[in-house]
């Protein structure tokens, strides 16, 4: 059984879509911990109503010492006897030093058909680039940002009179789809990609 620690940093609504897929018979991982970086996520609080360890590591008083911040991050994660990790809504940009340790067994799910638009806005830069579809991808996690081997990708249209808003929304739809899909799949040891829509 793959022991999975989930990180976040708010709502964490990709993070109960893979406690859901968890709680099947079966599935081939469990989660041992919910982490975020933000002490109120309400995440935390969702995740702890479900039976799962909870922790929280503020950023804010390390400053810009990220490598100070992904060291106690690290230890709690350790502690929680975590064997891979997955990124859900984990709004900080990772050093190579947290990741490279977790190479192989570091998740993220990324609201756009990478390699277009890493980073932020998203939504909106597919709209001004007048695209016609759009969506998510799940990938392993590498040093760069939103790089890394892509294990599965959903697509929605884009439709008239779109706004970043409602576009975000039938994405979020479709995350909540993708990720467990893909958990599920790594988790038993298969790396071939998913695709939805």
């Amino acid at each position: 059984m793959t022991r999975v620690a989930i990180l976040i940093s708010g709502g964490g609504s990709n993070m109960l879509a893979l406690l859901d897929s968890m709680e099947q018979a079966g599935h081939p991982a469990s989660p041992c911990l919910v982490a975020s970086n933000d002490p109120q996520a309400t995440g935390l609080e969702r995740a702890a109503a479900r039976g799962v360890a909870t922790a929280a590591v503020d950023h804010r008083p390390f400053g810009k010492d990220r490598p100070a911040f992904e060291t106690e991050l690290h230890k709690v994660i350790l502690d929680h006897g975590a064997d891979m990790i997955c990124l859900a809504g984990f709004m900080r940009v990772l050093t190579a030093g947290f990741v490279t340790p977790w190479s192989g067994r570091m998740l993220n799910i990324h609201p756009s058909l990478l390699p277009k638009y890493r980073g932020l806005h998203t939504h909106a830069r597919a709209l001004e680039a007048g695209d016609t579809e759009h969506g998510c991808t799940v990938h392993e996690v590498t040093p760069e940002l939103d790089d890394g081997p892509i294990l599965g990708q959903a697509r929605v249209p884009i439709k008239p009179g779109d706004t970043p808003e409602t576009l975000a929304a039938r994405v979020l739809a479709m995350e909540h789809r993708l990720y467990p899909a893909v958990l599920r799949r790594f988790a038993a040891g298969d790396r071939r990609p998913v695709t939805l829509g």
